[in-house]
């Protein structure tokens, strides 16, 4: 039995692909005949870690074509390699072909940066945040799970996180963090972000479970971190590189937050060549 599709999927890709073809792709429809049918192969121009095979598959499935994946989501293709097969009308194989491929260069993208940062501290748990693309939020966060990162709250609805604007509209740490626990329900922990370590003793005595150490040179997390452990977790965010990973492990943080995992992965390249028509064949009915 074939996948049932995700629906947000499949409304994300007819829009994608609305934006693109629009009435119609004029030059493909203008120069290709209907019933020429034939294949194809996606392959990889650099070194990448693959991602994005579900919304490729999409894109084909709502033009009436095929699209098989070769190289499994996670895993690394070397250039020269192809990472995926296609079949089905070649006007479906054209018109298809960039949206397809831009889902899989950025998400590859996204994958590849992912785990460059993830190898540079073994061990070190690091997620994504809130800054994605409008619209591309989970397809951009599942690639960082593919690259071998983890993700925070998906969005405002799944997790307290009392920021510096919240604490300004509350009247201050303690009033924020009170109003919260009177609100959450017992399973939900309440994060602050602090930049202070007076900000930070503010904070655990008012009852946070976690501190978003933001901003912070290492000695000022040395210590907050010596001063409370065991009474919060701690989460490191703000100027976050690879380079810098290390060190936070050595710190002993426990989560490191880089939405550079998303908004500063630069895609990779793939390109779709076709193989050919086949001989006599007709396109299938969709």
């Amino acid at each position: 039995m074939a996948p049932i599709s995700d629906p947000r999927l499949q409304d994300l890709v007819a829009r994608a692909l609305a934006e693109d073809v629009g009435q119609g792709d004029i030059t493909t429809e203008s120069c290709v005949p209907a019933d020429r049918v034939g294949s194809g192969r996606i392959t990889a121009k650099q070194a990448l870690v693959v991602c994005g095979h579900a919304e490729a598959a999409e894109v084909f499935a709502q033009l009436g074509a095929a699209y098989a994946p070769l190289v499994a989501e996670g895993s690394r293709a070397q250039p020269g390699t192809v990472v995926a097969a296609v079949r089905g009308p070649l006007r479906s194989l054209l018109t298809g072909e960039r949206v397809a491929l831009n889902f899989l260069m950025s998400l590859s993208g996204i994958a590849t940066h992912t785990r460059a940062a993830v190898e540079a501290a073994p061990g070190l748990r690091l997620v994504d945040t809130r800054k994605t693309a409008p619209l591309l939020r989970g397809p951009q966060r599942r690639a960082v799970k593919v690259g071998g990162g983890s993700n925070h709250r998906f969005a405002l609805y799944d997790g307290i996180l009392i920021k510096d604007n919240h604490i300004v509209a509350a009247g201050g740490i303690a009033q924020a963090v009170q109003a919260a626990r009177a609100q959450a329900h017992h399973l939900l922990r309440i994060e602050v972000e602090v930049e202070t370590e007076g900000q930070a003793d503010e904070a655990v005595a008012a009852g946070a479970e976690v501190l978003l150490l933001d901003n912070m040179d290492d000695a000022t997390m040395a210590r907050i971190i010596a001063r409370h452990r065991g009474r919060a977790l701690f989460e490191a965010s703000g100027n976050m590189s690879a380079a810098r990973l290390p060190a936070m492990k050595a710190l002993g943080v426990d989560v490191v937050s880089m939405g550079g995992l998303i908004h500063q992965a630069r895609w990779v390249d793939l390109s779709m060549r076709l193989d050919g028509i086949d001989s006599g064949a007709e396109a299938p009915s969709t």
